[in-house]
C-alpha cells in the first residue's frame, strides 16, 4: 500500500487501521493529511481486503486535537472555503465507504478530531477522551460537517449548546447523550474495536453494506421515502449466495460461512 508521511496503515485479517500519525501537533489536521486520508479513503473503498475500518490517533493524548490552526490563521475567505470543502470531502468519502468505520477514540477529540470521529459508523472511546467543538472561541464555526453531524447524532438543541458554548465533554457525558457508542478503559480500546470489527466482518458482507447504505440513504428522505430504499437493498439480498446460506445455516442450526456473494 502507499506509503503516506502523516498516517499509518496496517491491514490484518481484513481489519485496515488508520493512525492519523502526528502526535507533535496533537494529530491536528492540515491540508497534506486530507490530501493523503482522501488518497486512502479512495483506495480503500475498492479495496476487497479491507472488510473493516478503523481510524485512531497516534500517541496517547490526542485522536485529532482539531484542525491546523497554524494553517488556517493563514487562509483568506476563498482559501478557508476550499478548506473547509477539502475536510467535508475528506469525511464524506468516509462516511460512505461501503465498509462499517469504527473510531477508535484515544484522547482529545476536539474541532475537527470530533468532526472526523462523527463521520465514522460507530464511535468506541477511551476514558480518557474528550469531545468540543471549540471553534467559535477562535471566531469561526466547524466547517468540517459539524454543525451538520452533531445535531444529527445528539439533536438540534444539543449541538447549538456544545458548539455555541464550546464546553468539552467528558467521555461519560459523550457516552449518556449518544456521541459515542461505548466507553472503555484506554488499554481495552484497541481490542474492543478490533472485537467489534470482528464480529460485524462475521456477518453477512453485502448485508452489513445495504443495511449501512440504507441508514445512511434514509436518514435524509421522508419516512415513506427511506422504506421504499429499505424495501429495495432488502430485495437484493435476496439475490446474494449469503441470503441463501444464511436461511439455510439458520434452519439446520448451523454456523453459516458466508461468502460476500
Amino acid at each position: 500500500m502507499t506509503e503516506y508521511k502523516n498516517l499509518l496503515v496496517q491491514t490484518e485479517q481484513g481489519i485496515t487501521v488508520v493512525t492519523i500519525n502526528r502526535p507533535k501537533s496533537l494529530n491536528a489536521l492540515n491540508s497534506a493529511t486530507l490530501d493523503e486520508m482522501k488518497q486512502l479513503f479512495d483506495i480503500l473503498a475498492k479495496d476487497e481486503a479491507t472488510k473493516i475500518v478503523i481510524i485512531t490517533g497516534g500517541g496517547e493524548s490526542a485522536f485529532v486535537a482539531g484542525a491546523d490552526i497554524v494553517e488556517m490563521q493563514k487562509l483568506n475567505v476563498i482559501e478557508s472555503r476550499n478548506f473547509s470543502r477539502l475536510g467535508q470531502a475528506v469525511f464524506s468519502a468516509i462516511e460512505n465507504l461501503p465498509q462499517i468505520v469504527i473510531a477508535a477514540v484515544n484522547g482529545y477529540a476536539l474541532g475537527g478530531g470530533c468532526e472526523l470521529a462523527m463521520a465514522c459508523d460507530i464511535r468506541i472511546a477511551s476514558s480518557k477522551a474528550v469531545f468540543g467543538q471549540p471553534e467559535v472561541s477562535l471566531g469561526i464555526i466547524p466547517g468540517f460537517g459539524g454543525t451538520q453531524r452533531l445535531a444529527q447524532l445528539v439533536g438540534k438543541g444539543r449541538a447549538k449548546e456544545i458548539i455555541c458554548t464550546t464546553n468539552m465533554l467528558k467521555v461519560e457525558e459523550a457516552y449518556r447523550i449518544g456521541l459515542v457508542n461505548a466507553m472503555v478503559e484506554p488499554n481495552e480500546l484497541m481490542e474492543t474495536a478490533k472485537a467489534m470489527a470482528n464480529k460485524i466482518i462475521s456477518k453477512a458482507p453485502i448485508a452489513v453494506q445495504l443495511a449501512k447504505d440504507a441508514i445512511n440513504r434514509g436518514f435524509d428522505m421522508s419516512l415513506q421515502a427511506g422504506l421504499a430504499y429499505e424495501a429495495d437493498n432488502f430485495g437484493i439480498c435476496f439475490a446474494t449466495a449469503d441470503q441463501k446460506e444464511g436461511m439455510k445455516a439458520y434452519l439446520e442450526k448451523s454456523k453459516p460461512v458466508f461468502t460476500g456473494k
